[in-house]
């Protein structure tokens, strides 16, 4: 393919496999889950979060150059913040306190359902043993986030009276920050998968981060919609 070519393939993934498409996103942006099941979510998807700073210093070690570190230590700046600016895990921990959890429950990860905790790991892992051009290719889902970002907050804020602007705060600064992150890691997708194998590589490498994504929600659809079943150890939320 071209890297036009490349380009319009990983955007169809995009558009047939992100996880703005999942029920459990579909229940949440337009209201109809329990204040419970929001913090459900809220919680574990602090995990990730969390980790997002791991594989970013993993994948970072792995450049080559100046420039490309300096780019990539931007994102992790972004997430734990520079000492002065709080940074989107501190963001998040302020929406999950603004849901009513408990911040020292959000950082233990001790209410985490498996599939959580799994998946993120299997991410983790996936930046850390794969090739660069895998790993990078990885975090393109990026190039998707702001629009389900922007229907998040939107939805959120006109659905439910428990949550405000301020709980939200998170997700304003990433409105910026996803399209930067990803463009750059898109350019470098596009020079450097020049043959089929590569480019084989990389689709495969996004694929598998949507899935990433999607098991995540599967979990928590199964434990806090239907049918139900919160496994032992998990967050239960009429006990929160």
């Amino acid at each position: 393919m071209s890297p036009d070519g490349l380009e319009a393939a990983l955007r169809a993934i995009g558009a047939e496999r992100y996880h703005s498409l999942h029920p459990f996103h579909q229940l949440l942006h337009s209201g109809k889950l329990t204040r419970g099941q929001v913090q459900a979510w809220a919680l574990n998807r602090y995990y990730y979060q969390a980790s997002i700073p791991t594989k970013d210093a993993m994948l970072m070690a792995r450049l080559p150059s100046t420039a490309q570190r300096r780019e990539w230590r931007r994102r992790i700046e972004d997430h734990d913040g520079d000492g002065d600016t709080p940074g989107g895990i501190e963001r998040w921990l302020k929406l999950a306190e603004g849901l009513g959890l408990d911040r020292a429950l959000v950082e233990s990860a001790g209410g985490i359902l498996p599939e959580t905790r799994f998946a993120v790991g299997a991410y983790v892992h996936f930046v850390r043993d794969r090739t660069l051009l895998e790993a990078i290719a990885s975090s393109l889902t990026e190039l998707f986030a702001p629009a389900i970002i922007a229907e998040r907050v939107s939805g959120m804020l006109k659905h439910y009276d428990f949550i405000t602007r301020e709980t939200l705060a998170y997700f304003t600064p990433r409105l910026t920050q996803a399209p930067q992150d990803s463009a750059w890691a898109l350019a470098y997708v596009r020079s450097e998968a020049v043959t089929l194998e590569k480019q084989a590589a990389v689709l495969a490498a996004l694929r598998f981060k949507c899935d990433v994504l999607w098991s995540q929600l599967n979990g928590l659809y199964y434990a806090y919609v239907a049918p139900g079943f919160v496994p032992p150890g998990a967050f239960v939320p009429d006990a929160a």
